[in-house]
């Protein structure tokens, strides 16, 4: 450990082309690159990011009715449990919110279903 120190010590009394010159040694001698390792590490932090971004709640819009308002409204009354005044009021109403925070397999089950029937849905 000693020794070490005393090399820390030595590398903070170089100038900067003494320091560029080591680095350029270093480099040679063992085959790396200090500038691949500077561009790794941003990239391994950019790659991680999307992996974090990936939307995992969805939230099921109802935008449009389509030509049959009752088979809809059924549809919003077997996937939300409301009465059929609130689920009526829901269809018309549309553009509406449906259900919020649902798993990607829930929302895009709902999604077929209102096909089904004729509407348009958004999943956000």
């Amino acid at each position: 450990m000693a020794d070490l120190d005393k090399m820390i010590e030595e590398i903070e009394k170089m100038t900067v082309l003494e320091l560029n010159d080591l680095v350029k040694k270093i480099e040679e001698k063992f085959g790396v690159s200090a500038a691949a390792m500077a561009v790794a590490a941003p990239a391994a932090g950019g790659a991680a990011a999307p992996a974090a971004e990936e939307q995992t709640e969805f939230t099921v819009v109802l935008k449009e009715v389509g030509p049959n308002k009752i088979p809809v409204i059924k549809v919003v009354r077997e996937i939300t449990s409301l009465g059929l005044s609130e689920a009526k009021a829901l269809v018309d109403g549309a553009p509406s919110t449906v259900k919020e925070n649902v798993s990607k397999a829930e929302a895009e089950e709902m999604a077929n279903k209102f096909k089904e029937v004729g509407a348009t849905v958004e999943l956000k």
